[in-house]
């Protein structure tokens, strides 16, 4: 067929079988180094190809299984790569490493040994190293770990229409020097427990998964990284949702919009950011906590974010050391779901700016300004109660054009 010499390299023409039986790991890595020269694309049919091992993809050459889009784990109909090899191995060498600008795109990654409540480590499902590297309209169904760009050396990664139930980590970037983009990036456990894939998921969602991810998922854990553009994101149930930090090589900064974290203990940890620049969310939506931690120097920004509560939470935003934070046309409700006097907002250090926020919360404490600020401004804000703001400071605090009903 003239489709399949466009294509490249067949992986059924090196002796993979795609039955889901057969350990298929040499073959795919043989059709794969055979597309540095005939390729640059190595094409995998539809099917079920068991990995015991690891595969490499190298420099240049695309990966690309048998979908026209994100293939789904609940229709199972393209190509699937079952995981076997690294089981017990979390520092293990990862099922998939990219090379510079290698792409994987159009398969489902599914680990058939994965079980609840035992939860056991795998090595990082994908790592990229180099400039370049691309995950596109990639389903993970249960990977421990799932996208690594942050062991490795990278620049100008893309991931794009990414979708997973990972239980440890979603992604970690770091060592990146030039620009990084993440975009429609999805974690949910629907992805497993909705799956057509054997065996099924075995387990209550609630008591076994649930509990797992908000004990242990990071969703997105970001290091050194100038920039990173992240859109379109989300996260459900972790116990981290964003993670920003020097992991080793220094602090990044990031643009992130169109995203969330959704019912966790904390959405957005701000341990550092770099100075210059920091973080900056906008049209965000948090069902969570955002912490600002001691040691952050860098400014932390947040417009147009939304931030409701679970039953368990208290505080939305704490903000401690000296950095800035800036929140800008926010609105916040059901902070303090116990009715223990918590504020919505608790500041301790550094300097804070609210500007044109809603707390639609009446009778409950909003902002609470500590010893350890050294200036904050208040300005244009809805409040409601007659302890809206209450500043125990003695900072330089302007308070100004706000209403309070």
């Amino acid at each position: 067929m003239k489709g399949e010499k466009m294509i490249g390299i067949n992986v059924k023409d090196y002796g993979a079988v795609g039955d889901g039986a057969i350990n298929d790991t040499a073959a795919l890595q043989a059709a794969l180094n055979a597309a540095k020269t005939k390729g640059p694309v190595c094409y995998l049919p539809a099917g079920h190809y068991r990995v015991d091992g690891s595969l490499v993809v190298p420099p240049g050459v695309t990966f690309c299984g048998a979908s026209g889009g994100v293939p789904h784990s609940e229709h199972p109909i393209g190509t699937v790569l079952l995981a076997y090899g690294g089981r017990g191995e979390a520092d293990g060498d990862p099922l998939i490493s990219l090379k510079p600008s290698a792409v994987i795109r159009n398969i489902i990654i599914h680990y058939p040994e994965q079980r609840l409540p035992d939860v056991m480590p795998y090595p990082w499902t994908i790592r990229g190293e180099g400039q370049l590297c691309q995950v596109l309209d990639v389903t993970m169904t249960n990977p421990y770990q799932a996208l690594d760009f942050g062991t490795r050396r990278n620049d100008l990664h893309t991931i794009r229409n990414v979708f997973a139930c990972p239980l440890k980590m979603g992604v970690y970037i770091d060592q990146c020097e030039d620009i990084g983009r993440i975009e429609n990036v999805h974690f949910n456990p629907n992805f497993w427990t909705r799956m057509a894939l054997e065996p099924g998921f075995q387990g209550d969602v609630k008591v076994h998964l649930k509990s797992y991810l908000e004990k242990n998922l990071i969703g997105f854990k970001i290091g050194r990284t100038d920039w990173e553009y992240i859109t379109n994101s989300f996260v459900i149930f972790p116990f981290i949702g964003f993670h920003f930090g020097d992991f080793g090589y220094g602090p990044g900064n990031a643009v992130i919009t169109q995203s969330g974290a959704d019912i966790c203990p904390v959405a957005v940890r701000v341990d550092s950011v770099q100075e210059h620049a920091g973080v900056q969310f906008v049209n965000g939506q948090f069902m969570a906590t955002i912490e600002v931690g001691e040691n952050n120097l860098g400014p932390v920004k947040l417009t147009n974010c939304g931030f409701w509560g679970t039953p368990e939470t208290k505080v939305h935003i704490v903000k401690k050391g000296p950095s800035t934070l800036m929140l800008t046309a926010c609105h916040f409700t059901r902070w303090d779901a116990a009715n223990e006097g918590e504020p919505c907002i608790r500041a301790s250090g550094g300097r804070l700016m609210i500007n044109g926020c809603e707390f639609m919360d009446t009778g409950k404490r909003q902002i609470e300004l500590e010893k350890g600020l050294v200036a904050a401004t208040v300005f244009g804000c809805l409040l409601r109660g007659d302890e809206a703001v209450v500043d125990h400071s003695g900072a330089e605090v302007q308070i100004d054009c706000n209403t309070i009903h």
